[in-house]
């Protein structure tokens, strides 16, 4: 069984949608750098193991209680950032070449980078008057915003759409694909270990 580690920062409907849903693997942690973040909540209401964390512990391999000893002692196999906006050290890319993987709410490259998440990403797509948007999954690397693309899955933007409708149609395309999608990579990605 592919063992995951999950990423969040806020409110954590993502989140929870991997762990309710996923085939290929099992969320075996749920790390927050926010202690009031409801993810938590999610988290525990379903039984998995939750970890708050420090910029000092995910950016610090040699810190005391780092996150990537952490991740080691729980047998990681993959880490999933599930509206996590914190930007992934190059230690733990190293540590987890190819294994790590990140959803946007756009389709990178536009509305990608530093800043760029949330609320944010559907102002901007509004208001350069794009006439669709949507979803990336990619791998994490060094930069924000621009690993190896694995999947875009599109919406079209209306007149009459605000930042909120946007966002709507956006965590619409989240909860039916990142599951799915999360599955198809684990199941290429580690194909020698039993499901």
């Amino acid at each position: 069984m592919t063992r995951i580690a999950v990423f969040a920062s806020g409110n954590g409907t993502n989140a929870e949608n991997l762990i309710r849903n996923l085939t290929c693997g099992k969320v075996v942690l749920l790390l927050c750098n926010k202690p009031g973040a409801y993810v938590l909540q999610r988290a525990r209401q379903l039984e998995v193991p939750t970890i708050v964390f420090s910029r000092e512990k995910l950016e610090d391999p040699d810190h005391e209680n780092s996150l990537t000893g952490i991740l080691k002692a729980h047998k990681i196999d993959l880490i999933i950032l599930a509206g996590f906006l914190w930007k992934i050290p190059e230690h733990l890319i190293r540590s987890w070449p190819g294994k790590i993987l990140n959803i946007h709410p756009a389709l990178l490259p536009k509305y990608g980078g530093p800043g760029m998440y949330g609320e944010r990403v559907h102002k901007a797509v509004l208001q350069n008057g794009e006439k669709e948007s949507g979803i990336t999954i990619h791998i994490v690397d060094s930069l924000y915003d621009h690993g190896q693309i694995i999947f875009q899955a599109k919406c079209s933007v209306d007149p009459s759409d605000t930042p909120e409708t946007l966002a709507a149609k956006i965590h619409d395309l989240e909860q039916l694909h990142f599951p799915k999608v999360a599955d198809r990579y684990i199941s290429q990605t580690f194909k020698d270990q039993a499901v």
